[in-house]
């Protein structure tokens, strides 16, 4: 099989179905943003986040690839995947577990420290802008609705990740610090 087809040349894309769609169309923006944010786990990952770590990332990865078939999939088709509720509820878990493993957070942070924190941190800014690609999708097309929950808790699972990466590698969150406060001390 070759990877070429010479299909899109002219700026369109097939979606499952075979429906053709500008490749600059909002449901092709929403599908090929959650492969950016795939791609950045999989930097994220190449970088060293323990082994841990590493398995809840690769489960991520192979959800996003059925996030992305069910974006890519308008309507009902039998053989797709979908996000689902259960999907959620497993982030939903990861998150506590690694929460709880963790120094509680007192402030905010700046995005860094490890250099695998450091591209988790960018893939969550990706799958943030995923997010909000899904939710303007949804407002002129049929959308399933976990995908922009799955998404939406995707991201604060990144961060968290972040955060625990940051700490197997023995290095602390940067708190970030008002540029106005700096150097003052609270008064009482």
């Amino acid at each position: 099989m070759k990877i070429y087809t010479r299909t899109g040349d002219e700026g369109e894309t097939g979606l499952w179905g075979g429906l053709r769609v500008p490749k600059d169309a909002p449901r092709v923006q929403a599908y090929g943003t959650v492969d950016e944010c795939n791609a950045a786990i999989g930097v994220a990952r190449a970088a060293g986040v323990g082994a841990e770590l590493d398995a809840l990332l690769a489960r991520v990865q192979s959800d996003l690839f059925v996030v992305g078939a069910d974006l890519a999939t308008p309507g009902e088709a039998a053989n797709i995947p979908r996000i689902d509720q259960e999907a959620v509820q497993a982030l939903e878990r990861a998150i506590d577990d690694l929460e709880a493993r963790l120094e509680p957070l007192r402030q905010f942070i700046l995005p860094g420290g490890s250099l695998s924190a450091a591209y988790l941190h960018l893939a969550r800014t990706i799958c943030r802008r995923a997010e909000r690609r899904v939710v303007a999708l949804s407002h002129s097309e049929p959308v399933n609705p976990q995908v922009a929950v799955y998404l939406n808790r995707l991201s604060d699972l990144l961060f968290v990740a972040a955060r625990f990466a940051n700490a197997n590698a023995g290095v602390p969150d940067v708190p970030w610090e008002s540029p106005r406060m700096r150097g003052k001390t609270e008064e009482r």
